[in-house]
Formats: structure tokens, C-alpha cells, sequence
């Protein structure tokens, strides 16, 4: 396993994003070469017999997190830890779920609600912008702030907010869908948006 990078470390973290962000299609592959076999790694400890049961979910991995880059809005962090965490945290929520589904509605959701193409979410606490955002800039960044936060929810919180939100179902077909009663799908959209708020919140703090 790739050792952590000491705290305080200079990394190139936020340099690699800053040009991958940019089009810099050798920063995507430097952060790949380096980071790919820890999240690796940490998501086939934490999936455990899910990853064996599938067997391609190894060599999934690798498009799973161009998945991520692609389409879930930009974001910013100044350290190789962070990246990893943040990185890890989603895969992991993408092999739980219904990986075609998810995939493509992720796609649906940059298409529909594109964002500026230099927008991206600072989430290292100790770096902020101090320029005031016009209306539609603090638009723009309340929804991608909200898609992350989406990313990073529990998988059947991000589903039953999925189907109410974006697909526009009646609570007895998302019911049927998850394995719950009309009124079971309801109160677990009730209890989902607090979650998606608080992890919102927590993103903006750099709890990522």
C-alpha cells in the first residue's frame, strides 16, 4: 500500500485537480497511477464479499472513478488524504448501488444542471475565496454543493431522493422499488433530506 503523505506535506494534490480541471489529461493520469491501488484497496476491505461475488468490479474501479470525475461537480482539496477519503467514500456508494442506474443518472444530472466549466467546490476549510458570488454564481454553487452532498449519501437515502426528485414518482412506485409501503417511502424521503442538508453542511466545513 502507497504510504500516507505526512501531514503539512506538500503533495500537489490541489496543483494535479487545479489542471485536471483544466483539461490536463496527464494530471488525471498522474492522480490514477498514484491513488487507484489505495482506493482499491480501502473499498475491497469495506465491500469485502461484494467485490468477490463480482468479478468485474475490480477492473471497474478505474471507470468508476472517471465516472466521478466526470460527472460530479468539481471540487478542490489541498492533500492526498483527503482526495483519497473523498474519492473512496464514493466508489464505495457506487458499488452498493445499482452501478448502471446510478451511473447514468449522474449523467443526467451534469446534463440537466450543467455548472460553469471553471467552477469548483474548495473543500479544505483552510483555503476560501473571499469574493462575494454574484446570484447566479451562488446558484451555481448551492447546486453543486447539493449534487456532491447527493454523491456522498447512504445509497438508499441518494435513491429515494432520486426517484421523488428527478424521476418525479408517486410514493407507491418508489415503495415498490426499495421493498418498503407507501407510506414506508415517504417517511424515508422525510428522514433523507435532513441527511443531504447535514452532509451539505459538512462538506462546506471540509468534513468531507
Amino acid at each position: 500500500m502507497t504510504p500516507s503523505t505526512p501531514p503539512g506535506h506538500d503533495d500537489h494534490t490541489l496543483d494535479l485537480l487545479q489542471a485536471w480541471h483544466r483539461g490536463d489529461q496527464a494530471a488525471l493520469r498522474q492522480l490514477l497511477q498514484r491513488d487507484l491501488p489505495w482506493i482499491r484497496d480501502q473499498v475491497s476491505r469495506r465491500l469485502g464479499e461484494l467485490l468477490r461475488r463480482r468479478g468485474d468490479t475490480q477492473d471497474f474501479l478505474h471507470e468508476a472513478i472517471l465516472e466521478v470525475l466526470r460527472y460530479t461537480p468539481r471540487f478542490l482539496v489541498s492533500t492526498q488524504e483527503q482526495f483519497r477519503r473523498l474519492m473512496a467514500q464514493i466508489i464505495e456508494n457506487m458499488l452498493r448501488d445499482q452501478r448502471d442506474y446510478y451511473a447514468r443518472k449522474r449523467r443526467d444530472l451534469a446534463r440537466e444542471r450543467a455548472l460553469p466549466d471553471d467552477s469548483a467546490l474548495q473543500l479544505d476549510p483552510r483555503v476560501r475565496s473571499a469574493t462575494r458570488p454574484s446570484e447566479v454564481a451562488a446558484r451555481n454553487e448551492e447546486a453543486a454543493w447539493l449534487r456532491l452532498a447527493l454523491e456522498l449519501l447512504e445509497p438508499e437515502d441518494r435513491e429515494v431522493i432520486l426517484l421523488r426528485q428527478f424521476d418525479d414518482l408517486p410514493w407507491a412506485e418508489i415503495g415498490n422499488r426499495m421493498g418498503l409501503s407507501e407510506d414506508g417511502a415517504r417517511m424515508r424521503f422525510q428522514r433523507a433530506l435532513p441527511r443531504l442538508s447535514g452532509k451539505v453542511e459538512a462538506l462546506r466545513r471540509g468534513e468531507a
